[in-house]
């Protein structure tokens, strides 16, 4: 890849609980089809930590069950368990310590009795880091921060505090406000493929008719690649003519706009001026009419 920085890899858990009824999960693994073929595939905790060994990541993660959203209490319990289960046989089955760290998923859905007793489990297997999942699965906004706040303060301190699947600008800044370190989505390059920028003042769906021939930049306060070189009608006629160039150009603009708003928010941290660096933003972007 010459990618010389940290590279994470996740375990499967949640591409599996995308599948639906393509999966049938046991204490054993889980067993599914390919939506590709229909060839069916076995995961287990040990295959994953082999397979994650053998790409090399400097920080991979446990093999988890994310449970849907809504679940019954019992379901999500059966599920947590499992979870932690899950994480012992990983632990056991990781061999590469020195140079990979293991992360384990606190799971337990949207009961924090679950969360707290996930949480706990997993901080006795004494690892290095530790995530947030089965949140942002699809429940309001108002659920996922009650959890986000709840489950974060149970995380260790002195360990990497990781919200799994997080991606749109004010998750991210809520996420850092509730003392997360680390995020990761698919959305930047996601909405790239839809031909959606997000820019200082909101997003801007840049395949639509009314940037045909605008010849501005995505975004006049960014200092990436496409905005120094590009303008908003030729990544749209890219788009439309479903030229990859646009997609790359989308995805490379996203990308960089979400980095710079993490630069932001540390400078904000040390100045100790986030919540208000929140209030700006909100209405800059346009969360708040």
């Amino acid at each position: 890849m010459k990618w010389d920085r940290p590279i994470l890899t996740d375990s499967g858990g949640f591409q599996v609980f995308s599948l639906g009824d393509l999966r049938t999960i046991s204490e054993e693994g889980v067993e599914f089809k390919s939506h590709l073929d229909g060839s069916k595939h076995f995961f287990s905790p040990e295959s994953v930590m082999e397979t994650e060994e053998d790409l090399g990541a400097d920080i991979i993660m446990a093999f988890d069950e994310c449970c849907p959203y809504p679940s019954t209490y019992e379901y999500t319990k059966n599920s947590m368990e499992r979870t932690t289960r899950w994480a012992k046989r990983c632990k056991e089955a990781h061999k590469n310590t020195e140079k990979q760290a293991l992360f384990g998923i606190i799971q337990g859905g949207f009961y924090e009795d679950l969360r707290k007793q996930s949480a706990e489990d997993l901080i006795k297997l004494d690892l290095p880091g530790y995530a947030i999942g089965g949140i942002s699965v699809g429940e309001p906004k108002e659920e996922f921060l009650k959890m986000l706040k709840y489950t974060t303060p149970l995380m260790p301190e002195n360990k990497p505090r990781y919200l799994m699947g997080v991606g749109t600008p004010d998750y991210l800044i809520e996420a850092a406000i509730a003392g997360i370190d680390m995020c990761d989505c698919v959305l930047p390059t996601r909405i790239a493929r839809n031909g959606t920028a997000m820019t200082s003042h909101g997003k801007v769906v840049v395949r639509n008719a009314t940037y045909e021939r605008d010849w501005g930049p995505l975004d006049p306060e960014c200092d990436c690649y496409t905005c120094k070189n590009y303008t908003r009608a030729y990544i749209r006629h890219l788009i439309k003519a479903n030229e990859i160039l646009g997609v790359r150009l989308l995805s490379i603009h996203n990308l960089r706009f979400l980095t710079n708003l993490m630069e932001k928010v540390r400078i904000e941290i040390e100045n100790d001026n986030l919540g208000t660096f929140r209030e700006e933003f909100y209405k800059k972007y346009g969360y708040i009419k």
